[in-house]
């Protein structure tokens, strides 16, 4: 199955997208990669969708991506007397230690770790920021605020604090729990959720020890001051903008879009724009214009994949959802301005013998003018390296680990196929000019880079690269 656009579309399951049959049509209409979210499903029933989604790619025959989203430290207000209070601006309120239900003037916080955290000055948000408190003064066990924004607060509602750095890790031990469920399952990614630091997504990469990938989900503003070292031992990244437009000012995330996607490309890993980008299709068979406009604007910044939420989980309209993601990125990919945006912002090579050879593949596709590079891999990262500079020409990953395969769903202009490893050059050339032809990338007639290392089966050593033509033979044989 050949995606009419190099841009990937991550589609959460949910309620509305839980059945087999409702999977299969998203992965048909263009999902590339499935999003499970451990904030609703439950563990037992985890290995179950896994294996959903493991029978839909046997059936097509192409891999498919799993990335299971840890739910990360869930901070809640305690409970009101009345299950609620009204807080009017101006008014002094406290947060402490006191078990007891709140009233108008306090409420329990049962996280000493903020109490302790807090200082003068910091915000705190409340409800997903409909009512913001800030910090007047602080003791043991104990913040007093003053209300800016007020209004009906309630039982449990989630608390933000965008100038607070946590003394918390970015697992809990139910994040722990799913964590092992989803590696012994089979996840091909995992994301980590509440990062601040790069030693929250350094606990997460130790425990999965190679068995997935490792993603960065970038939704606190603390985040923003580590970022190049949270990308640096990151796997990927998601820019999580629904968190961050509630803890930062909303008219400052567009360009802390464009930052982010622009530091993972520069540093070659993917990078998933998410939240909000088909809002209105929850309950409406068409998008508006701005989310088109929005979700077009993530894929002219090159980002690797847009992805669904609430969507294609809980709309009324989850395959037309996917139908439009996919049409919007379709259509601004064939826009000769989409290809001078990429072109402006590729980086230079580093002075490693992929790099150099990636380099020297996008050279020879802009110079014959070829649409097709055949990349041998074994851990996906040479494909990664090609993929990062935007090429104007389709990655085909050849890998004989599935493995691979699937994590490479997640990266921009791939298309990765499961086959045994070459066995020497001819082998090589062949099979490549054979798959192009089978995949509908090359004709005969047609001319195809192919990139590999050799000796082969040795994961690292890419040092080739060879311009072959597609042939009658290779039509015939594929």
């Amino acid at each position: 199955m050949k995606r009419a656009r190099r841009t990937k579309i991550v589609a959460t399951l949910g309620p509305a997208s839980d059945t087999p049959e409702m999977i299969a049509k998203l992965f048909q209409a263009g999902a590339d990669v499935f999003r499970i979210n451990m904030s609703h499903l439950d563990r037992a029933k985890l290995p179950e969708r896994i294996e959903v989604i493991r029978t839909i790619e046997r059936e097509a025959k192409r891999p498919i991506g799993i990335l299971v989203d840890l739910q990360g430290p869930k901070l809640r207000l305690g409970t009101f007397v009345d299950t609620a209070a009204e807080l009017e601006n101006g008014q002094t309120f406290v947060l402490d230690s006191d078990p007891t239900p709140g009233d108008t003037n306090r409420v329990f916080l049962p996280h000493p770790e903020i109490l302790s955290a807090l200082e003068p000055g910091h915000a705190v948000l409340i409800d997903d920021g409909k009512l913001r408190l800030a910090v007047t003064e602080v003791s043991e066990g104990r913040a007093v605020t003053r209300v800016e924004v007020g209004g009906r607060i309630s039982n449990r509602k989630g608390v933000s604090l965008p100038h607070t750095v946590i003394p918390v890790p970015a697992m809990t031990e139910k994040d722990r729990a799913d964590l092992e469920a989803g590696l012994a399952a089979g996840a091909d990614w995992i994301a980590v959720s509440f990062v601040q630091r790069p030693e929250d997504v350094a606990e997460v990469k130790k425990v999965a020890a190679g068995r997935a990938l490792v993603m960065a989900k970038i939704e606190k503003p603390q985040a923003l001051t580590r970022l190049d070292e949270i990308i640096e031992i990151s796997d990927g990244i998601m820019v999580a903008r629904g968190d961050l437009g509630v803890e930062m000012p909303l008219e400052q995330v567009p360009g802390v879009q464009k930052r982010l996607t622009r530091s993972a490309r520069r540093l070659g890993k993917p990078v998933v724009v998410a939240t909000q980008m088909l809002e209105s299709m929850i309950t409406s068979p068409v998008p508006t214009r701005a989310e088109v406009s929005d979700v077009a604007t993530a894929v002219y910044e090159g980002a690797d994949a847009v992805m669904l939420s609430a969507e294609s989980a809980a709309g009324a309209f989850p395959v037309e959802a996917i139908t439009t993601m996919s049409r919007i990125a379709e259509q601004v990919e064939r826009d000769a301005l989409y290809w001078s945006i990429l072109m402006a912002q590729r980086s230079n090579p580093e002075a490693t013998a992929a790099d150099a050879i990636a380099a020297a593949a996008h050279q020879i596709v802009d110079a014959l003018s070829l649409g097709a590079i055949m990349a041998w891999t074994h851990s996906g990262s040479t494909v990664q390296r090609l993929a990062r500079a935007r090429p104007n020409a389709s990655v085909i990953a050849l890998t004989p680990k599935r493995e691979t395969a699937r994590r490479l769903t997640m990266v921009w202009g791939t298309h990765p196929i499961v086959t045994k490893d070459a066995s020497d050059i001819d082998d090589m050339a062949f099979r490549a000019a054979k798959f192009a032809v089978r995949e509908r990338f090359a004709e005969i007639g047609d001319r195809i880079i192919i990139v590999a290392g050799v000796p082969f089966g040795i994961p690292g050593a890419t040092n080739m690269v060879r311009i072959a033509f597609v042939t009658r033979e290779h039509a015939e044989r594929a």
